[in-house]
Formats: structure tokens, C-alpha cells, sequence
């Protein structure tokens, strides 16, 4: 680096015209997408450094968020704003279960979530 000059962070536009940092980058400052998204008609995949399941009353209001999977909630990943990545809807089945990885249906796709 040069003295006096400031840091540079690489970006990147996505396909739907939105800056992303660069993965090189990312990585060094902390901000790696850690999970994997992956609806299976379609193989849509999203990425995203958090995700949280979100439980909703019965007026479809915001109730309660969690960090594990349960029937009756949803998957939002970050960031955590109006921006949100992606939000799918109620889970109806956990399909399987191990560390780092779920299969999960929801009230009309079925996802794969991986932590890299």
C-alpha cells in the first residue's frame, strides 16, 4: 500500500446490477457469505454471511427469530433489512438434518442449506 493513500475494496455488479465485494476481499475483512441456499426445481442458489428462522404469529406478523430450523418458520437470509437476500416460506418438513446442512420443504419449494 501506499503511504498516505487509502485502503481499496474490490467490487463486483451482479446480474441484477447490485455491488457485491469480491470474494478475495470479503474473506481477508471477515464478510464471506458462510451459507448456501439451494431451491431444487430450479437449482436457484443465493448466498449469504447469516441467516436467521423467523417464526410468525397468527396474523402473519413477526413473532419470534431463532437460529435453528423448525417446522412453521421461515429462512431469511442476510442482510437482515429490507434488502434481504432471500426469505422462503413456512417450513412444512425438515427433510434431513446433519451439522452444517439441512434439506427442508416449505409451503411450496424444497431447499438445501449448507454452511461452507
Amino acid at each position: 500500500m501506499i503511504p498516505g493513500a487509502q485502503p481499496k475494496i474490490l467490487l463486483n455488479i451482479d446480474n441484477d446490477g447490485n455491488f457485491q465485494i469480491d470474494n478475495q476481499q470479503a474473506e481477508l475483512l471477515g464478510l464471506a457469505n458462510k451459507w448456501t441456499l439451494v431451491r431444487e426445481r430450479d437449482s436457484l442458489t443465493k448466498k449469504s454471511r447469516e441467516v436467521m428462522w423467523v417464526e410468525w404469529n397468527e396474523e402473519g406478523l413477526f413473532k419470534a427469530k431463532h437460529d435453528t430450523i423448525a417446522v412453521g418458520r421461515s429462512l431469511i437470509m442476510s442482510p437482515f433489512n429490507e434488502a434481504f437476500t432471500w426469505q422462503t416460506t413456512d417450513v412444512t418438513e425438515i427433510l434431513e438434518q446433519k451439522e452444517n446442512y439441512v434439506k427442508f420443504k416449505t409451503k411450496n419449494s424444497t431447499y438445501t442449506l449448507t454452511k461452507n
